[in-house]
């Protein structure tokens, strides 16, 4: 059987476990709430979060491009980088959780050293996602500090201005 034949068939579990993983990197209150909450509307990071993940789980499974796969894991990723509370190996670590999820899952089936080969071919997909993962983080954080730069730059000038230390120069 394809490894990727059996992890279709435990996709949800998979899926679940993995969502799991995800939340319980934040604070218990957020991480509660995240969990708990099914309502799109009341909890969209945790409904994103969630959707995002069945995607790339579909995207590694049936071996989708870069940019498809890029797609789906921007909104997460761009969830993360906005919450201070995490590195950039704190953020993007939840990829390689995968990992042991996968093999928590298919333990039974590992025992066949065919199957362990496989994995191990397919545990590779698994760490480019991870790489895309973190040039995305980075692409939001970059972002981010412009952004703040930016609006530190516009604040300084507008007191100049306040202050009548800017003049406008006229052309002849």
């Amino acid at each position: 059987m394809m490894i990727e034949d059996l992890l279709e068939e435990k996709k949800s579990d998979i899926v679940e476990r993995w969502f799991d993983a995800v939340i319980e990197s934040y604070p218990d209150g957020t991480a509660h709430f995240l969990k708990n909450q099914k309502d799109l509307f009341a909890n969209p990071v945790g409904s994103n979060i969630y959707s995002g993940l069945n995607a790339l789980m579909d995207c590694l499974i049936k071996k989708h491009d870069e940019t498809v796969i890029k797609d789906f894991l921007d909104p997460i990723i761009r969830i993360r980088a906005v919450q201070t509370m995490f590195s950039p190996s704190q953020a993007t670590a939840f990829i390689f959780d995968l990992k042991k999820i996968i093999r928590d899952i298919l333990k039974k089936e590992l025992k066949n050293s065919e199957t362990g080969d496989k994995l191990s071919s397919f545990e590779r997909k698994i760490d480019d996602l991870g790489l895309i993962a973190f040039d995305l983080f980075m692409e939001c954080r970059e972002k981010i500090f412009e952004l703040k730069a930016n609006q530190e730059k516009t604040k300084v000038y507008r007191a100049f201005e306040r202050a009548g230390l800017i003049v406008e120069i006229q052309e002849d």
